[in-house]
């Protein structure tokens, strides 16, 4: 993916890392509407949800397009926990289009990207259908290796980008963007060009893509990937698919957008660690983890299944973590039912190892701890975190280094 987000493989360990605070996600039809009131040409469109609308009363086509909106790829060869197959569907028929709602609002739908139960579906879009002439890919993301906005391009759209930079490299256009001065005629005559869109077309398309880049640069976007950007039989150019990234930092002023966050398919204890800014995400071992830094938490899990065992999590608790943060850190991960011991590793460098122990201490007198914990303080004010955690009376294995500490978190369940 070009996304902001990449998948790190460390040894044994797959996970997706993630910065301090939780990316946004939206539903395409909420991705439709940001693109829609900026004036970007995109299908006519509806929604329903399970608490009916009657939108789609006023709504007509001369084919529908009928979309599961959930927060996962693949929908299309998806399917239902009712059996019902597909979470994409097109018709002509408008009768048919109540009865194929009916079929997704309520159950679930599961797909490649799903967990094994499926995802809910309780918003299920209707589209206008249109006639695609031709595909093409444009992309605006931010890149760190050039220090600002970049513009992707590829005649070769509705098809995974990535294959099509592998395999046909010279169907692929990359141009930086200065921030100051934005996508200029110039550059927009010259990307719609190489999508190769001709007489009027390119006319339509050099604003389209301009009216992009207001977008991009309006709602504060990391990544804005249309695929296709589409020509249609009756002379439109159209973006059918979008993908939208948005910069955390400017929550304070995209209010509206991150208000739009749907929760409800979220890990309930991603959702409360985002809430202590807190890295956490669930996985499907038995040890819980508590580490502060990304690359000794990676470090950790991964010791673990040297010595056999299995990491229930990835918790990272940061450099500048308070007691609050440790309580809700060690609240999170105990809620876990498969968790059936607690690893606690931490390197004192900018953390204080003392506010670790302080923050174990004070977790574990307002709870009741029925599973072994291990703790492995260096660094900083460690020889006074080990006091803290000798003096707290409390049942607690300590560990003197990392290797130690795996292996007693391992023969502890």
């Amino acid at each position: 993916m070009l996304g902001v987000c990449p998948l790190l493989k460390f040894s044994n360990v797959n996970i997706f890392l993630k910065n301090s605070c939780r990316y946004l996600n939206l539903l395409e039809y909420q991705s439709k509407n940001l693109l829609r009131r900026s004036n970007v040409a995109i299908q006519e469109f509806c929604m329903v949800d399970k608490n009916g609308s009657q939108a789609l009363d006023k709504f007509y086509a001369g084919e529908y397009v009928i979309k599961a909106q959930i927060l996962a790829g693949g929908r299309g060869k998806g399917y239902f926990d009712s059996g019902f197959k597909g979470g994409v569907h097109i018709t002509q028929k408008r009768e048919e289009v109540p009865k194929i709602i009916k079929e997704m609002l309520g159950h679930r739908l599961i797909t490649q990207q799903t967990p094994k139960e499926g995802i809910e579906v309780n918003k299920v879009m209707i589209a206008e259908s249109v006639n695609i002439k031709r595909e093409t890919y444009i992309c605006i993301l931010m890149d760190r290796h050039r220090n600002g906005p970049v513009i992707i391009a590829s005649p070769a759209g509705g098809v995974d980008i990535e294959a099509v930079a592998e395999n046909t490299p010279h169907l692929i256009k990359n141009l930086p963007i200065d921030i100051f001065e934005g996508v200029t005629d110039e550059m927009a005559d010259e990307l719609a060009d190489f999508l190769e869109f001709k007489g009027q077309l390119k006319t339509k398309a050099i604003h389209e893509i301009k009216k992009l880049w207001k977008l991009f640069v309006t709602i504060d976007a990391t990544q804005l990937e249309i695929n296709p950007l589409v020509e249609t039989d009756d002379g439109k150019v159209i973006s059918v698919d979008a993908k939208l990234n948005f910069d955390d930092n400017a929550n304070f002023r995209q209010k509206e957008i991150f208000a739009m966050d749907d929760l409800s398919e979220s890990d309930p204890r991603e959702v409360e660690a985002a809430k202590y800014n807190l890295n956490y995400i669930g996985m499907a071992g038995n040890i819980g983890c508590l580490v502060n830094g990304a690359g000794l938490a990676m470090a950790t899990m991964d010791i673990i299944k040297l010595n056999g065992g299995d990491p229930a999590n990835f918790l990272d608790v940061g450099g500048g973590v308070k007691e609050d943060q440790v309580r809700a850190a060690f609240n999170i991960i105990t809620s876990d039912t498969n968790v059936k011991a607690v690893l606690v590793n931490v390197f004192g460098g900018i953390v204080n190892c003392a506010t670790i122990a302080n923050g174990i201490v004070g977790a574990l007198k307002n709870m009741t701890l029925k599973i072994p914990l291990i703790v492995r303080l260096e660094g900083t004010n460690a020889v006074e975190a080990r006091k803290i955690i000798s003096n707290s009376g409390l049942d607690i294995i300590t560990a003197e280094d990392l290797d130690d500490a795996a292996k007693k978190a391992v023969h502890s369940i």
